[in-house]
């Protein structure tokens, strides 16, 4: 079999697994967020918090829940960090240092997972099991309930209330994310991924050194770190190394848990706003944007350019031969498009265009199908932007699910897609401007510069994927990086709840012959060109600087 019929045939084979769990999963999630019942387990939770699962929530109390819990996972997970060395079950490792402990706990907190650490050289099972493994269930819970904040604004009738966030919370851990990572974690065993509490030990020598490796409770992080896309691994090579990503299968596996939920809560969406049609076209969206990125990043790196690309059948340097370059492609573009950051190859690695379109499809926002919630969310706010700019043009108050989309509504949206690129940018144009950052690249020029680029969409974007090439353990990258992921994470959520506290507060309109369908391709094309416009006259000026002038110089 050649290797393009391979990857295509994965394609499908993913395509074919998600649309049979489109339907339960998102009809579950739908009755887990709207049922008036509470599990006996979750009243324990709600106990021990000391919160009224049952109290509505307006916005400002809604952001106030994120804004406490997030603050207080970030002190908590660095004072485990900080404290590793005294702790038992540290396997000997060090406590972490200030800079570096702040990164990681804004990382893992943020939903980025952006690691400027060797996994498997600094964090014992202590921290990887009890901070880091538990920010990746809360962290996609979180992102999962602003998101469903949002959708419950669009449903709301004239009440201002959005639900209740330590509800949400709780559930979307409970009733969701568990479950579903209790299952996949045996999958992953059953594939050959490890999971146990192991020391240190040696497997053999290696250019006449010994090699340490120690195991640990890895199934189970890996399969979190896939379905709540938050994608820090428990070995520096990510899902590279053997021991979280063993063949294949569990590689088909893994993008899978990456695409699922993102997907499966466009019908989420349509089932809480009465409308399964609406879902459709979100969903429409976000398949068509995917589909679009992963055909070329396969024939970015696919593309014969001579003797070497022919014999291994594409560009298969950076990337593992259990993979090959449809599996590694297919992976690439599901990471990026979502907030995953999970990596099995070497971005850094790829030819100067398939570069450009990993930072690309974080660029979009990541929003096709995008992170858990903050993907949902994300593209529910570029459809109240393309439903403007329809309006514009035929001269009509635009209206989005009987919904009127007025000044403050727009300028919420605005500042939503705007935060994220200054971020990236300005930290981006303030490195490449001072002479000491510029010490970490590994390469100079336009490949350089992409590597700078690279860290700073991916943070601000919450992705935490690396180039790689970039020696980010520095004071500087650590500090300004977690300032980016913080901001990057948290800003927007302060827009995406006051919009949707704004729409809640509002009385639906009757639609009319002049109402324009938001759940008709028409729709889903202006949906499509206005993100990737967006996109393109944001980020083109520093995309020609880097992979597209090391793009077009290789060819």
């Amino acid at each position: 079999m050649s290797p393009v019929l391979a990857g295509v045939l994965q394609v499908l084979a993913l395509v074919v697994a998600l649309g049979l769990a489109y339907r339960p999963l998102g009809d579950h999630m739908a009755r887990v967020y709207t049922s008036p019942r509470h599990l006996r387990a979750e009243k324990w939770i709600y106990k021990a918090i000391g919160a009224d699962p049952d109290t509505q929530m307006r916005w400002p109390a809604y952001l106030r829940g994120v804004l406490a819990f997030s603050a207080v996972s970030v002190l908590f997970l660095y004072l485990l960090q900080r404290l590793q060395g005294s702790l038992p079950g540290s396997l000997g490792f060090a406590s972490i240092d200030p800079d570096q402990a702040f990164n990681t706990a804004a990382s893992f907190v943020a939903n980025t997972n952006w690691q400027s650490y060797y996994g498997e050289q600094a964090m014992g099972h202590v921290v990887q099991t009890g901070g880091l493994a538990v920010q990746n269930f809360v962290s996609a819970a979180v992102g999962i309930a602003v998101a469903v904040a949002l959708v419950r604004g669009f449903a709301a009738t004239r009440s201002g209330e959005l639900g209740n966030f330590w509800a949400d919370l709780v559930r979307g851990t409970v009733r969701i994310l568990l479950p579903i990572s209790v299952i996949g974690a045996l999958v992953l065993v059953a594939c050959g991924a490890i999971q146990n509490f192991s020391g240190i030990h040696e497997v053999g020598q290696f250019t006449g050194a010994p090699q340490q490796w120690n195991g640990g409770a890895v199934a189970s992080q890996e399969v979190i770190k896939e379905l709540g896309t938050n994608g820090g691994g428990y070995f520096n090579a990510n899902a590279a190394h053997p021991f979280e990503n063993p063949n294949g299968l569990s590689n088909l596996f893994e993008i899978f848990l990456i695409l699922v939920i993102p997907f499966a809560l466009t019908r989420t969406f349509g089932r809480m706003v009465g409308s399964l049609r609406q879902g459709y076209a979100i969903l429409a969206t976000m398949g068509v944007i995917w589909l679009g990125f992963t055909a070329l990043m396969m024939w970015t790196e696919f593309a014969h350019h001579g003797p070497a690309f022919d014999i291994a059948g594409g560009a298969m340097e950076g990337k593992e031969n259990r993979f090959g370059v449809g599996g590694s492609s297919i992976f690439a573009v599901a990471t990026t498009l979502t907030s995953t950051g999970a990596v099995n190859s070497f971005h850094s690695s790829f030819t100067g265009l398939g570069g450009g379109i990993t930072m690309l499809g974080m660029q979009l926002g990541e929003i096709a199908p995008g992170g858990t919630g903050s993907g949902l969310y994300g593209m529910l706010v570029m459809a109240v932007i393309a439903v403007f700019i329809a309006g514009l043009m035929v001269g009509r108050t635009p209206e989005y699910l009987g919904k009127k989309i007025g000044t403050r509504e727009i300028k919420l949206a605005a500042c939503y897609l705007l935060i994220t690129p200054a971020l990236a940018l300005c930290f981006t144009a303030v490195a490449m401007a001072l002479p000491t950052p510029g010490d970490s690249m590994t390469n100079t020029g336009a490949h350089g510069f992409s590597e700078i680029l690279y860290a700073y969409t991916s943070g601000a974007n919450n992705n935490g994927s690396a180039f790689a090439g970039l020696d980010a353990d520095t004071q500087w990258f650590n500090t300004t990086i977690g300032l980016a992921m913080l901001l990057g994470r948290f800003l927007p959520m302060v827009f995406v709840l006051a919009l949707a506290g704004s729409l809640a507060g509002q009385r639906p309109v009757p639609a009319t012959v002049g109402t324009l369908g938001t759940h008709k391709p028409l729709f889903s094309g202006l949906l499509v060109a206005t993100i990737m416009i967006i996109a393109g006259l944001t980020y083109f000026p520093a995309l020609a600087l880097g992979p597209l002038a090391e793009g077009l110089a290789s060819s």
